[in-house]
């Protein structure tokens, strides 16, 4: 093994990364760990499997403001053969302290350059309101940049949110909840249960609700299944890929609830019709929603009859989840970390 194969390793997990690039930062801070404090043994795993963790928590926070909430095994996957593995990073690790950190400074490098991309996209919602905001242009500068295509699937989430939870909203939609009278002893039996529970008494034999959408919140490449719910009883599962049979088994099986609306980007008729007919499938499957659709509910929503009522809203909540998905890295901060570091002294030499 040479230098070269290890960092076309290291590029490849930065490559495949997600704009907050958890995994290549946690071997950043094993690198400068091992060129500072020298007091872990790059060939030995376990002197930094576990603690790196801590490590590149720190940094995500500071930068981040959130840290990996995947799997310990999804999170330990960088250490796997086909990642970075140990005597790889024995060959990065001789690279880095000859070099007095290069290799931490090419992985910061490649996440200021990410956030700046992601940044300069994330503007579009800023700078365009219900009159210009095109769903189309929007999606595409996720597409076309290859450092944003791995968070398409986020993006899709959001903007799926932004538009169900607006129109439900502004519809004013109520919920009702009540008991059948026959099952009253039962409730009696059961009345602290009910009371603290299900907000029902022997004296409140029924209430109403807000019907609401909701996110599952910040996931990683390896969750699967919901990625939103309803208070009515909707599961919203969100493939920005086309959808194949597997896929779409795969979906419905990881999923307890009765209704499953399936968003993708692509879903083929006979694929739909597949879905549908399949024994037991039918009655889980509520309808599937392509982008089409989405283009096209976003253009009556912003522009159409009633845009006043719902246009403004479905900006506001774009911006503040994508806010919330993506917080935006100040340049400021960042520079001073990386200047701290010694990096902008290395990195272009």
């Amino acid at each position: 093994m040479n230098i070269q194969i290890a960092i076309q390793a290291l590029d490849n997990v930065i490559k495949k990364s997600r704009v907050h690039l958890y995994k290549p930062i946690q071997i950043a801070e094993i690198l400068y760990r091992d060129r500072v404090e020298k007091d872990i043994d790059l060939a030995s795993l376990e002197t930094y499997r576990n603690p790196s963790k801590k490590w590149r928590d720190i940094i995500c926070t500071k930068f981040l403001g959130r840290v990996s909430t995947s799997s310990a095994r999804y999170q330990d996957d960088i250490f796997n053969q086909n990642a970075v593995p140990p005597a790889l990073l024995e060959i990065l690790g001789k690279e880095n302290r000859k070099t007095n950190g290069k290799i931490e400074a090419h992985i910061y490098t490649q996440f200021s350059k990410r956030f700046t991309q992601m940044n300069s996209a994330l503007d579009y919602c800023k700078l365009h309101d219900k009159t210009n905001f095109q769903l189309t242009e929007f999606l595409d500068l996720f597409w076309k940049e290859k450092g944003l295509k791995r968070s398409i699937d986020k993006i899709y989430e959001i903007v799926v949110f932004a538009l169900f939870s607006s129109l439900i909203e502004t519809l004013e939609i109520d919920i009702e909840v009540s008991y059948n009278p026959s099952k009253k002893p039962i409730l009696e039996d059961f009345s602290d249960f009910t009371s603290r529970i299900l907000n029902l008494s022997t004296d409140k034999n029924h209430f109403k609700t807000k019907a609401k959408i909701h996110r599952v919140g910040v996931t990683n490449a390896a969750d699967r299944g919901l990625d939103m719910w309803s208070s009515f009883g909707l599961a919203i599962q969100i493939k920005h890929l086309s959808l194949n049979e597997e896929m779409a088994e795969s979906i419905v099986n990881s999923i307890t609830a009765d209704r499953i609306v399936i968003v993708c980007k692509k879903a083929e008729e006979k694929i739909i019709l597949s879905l549908l007919n399949q024994l037991g499938w039918k009655s889980r499957i509520q309808t599937i929603v392509t982008e089409i659709d989405l283009i096209n509910w976003y253009e009556k929503a912003l522009r159409g009859t009633h845009n006043k009522l719902i246009g403004n809203k479905i900006i506001e909540t774009l911006n503040s989840e994508i806010e919330t998905e993506f917080p935006s890295t100040k340049n400021t901060e960042f520079d001073d970390f990386f200047k701290s570091r010694n990096y902008h002294l290395i990195a272009n030499s």
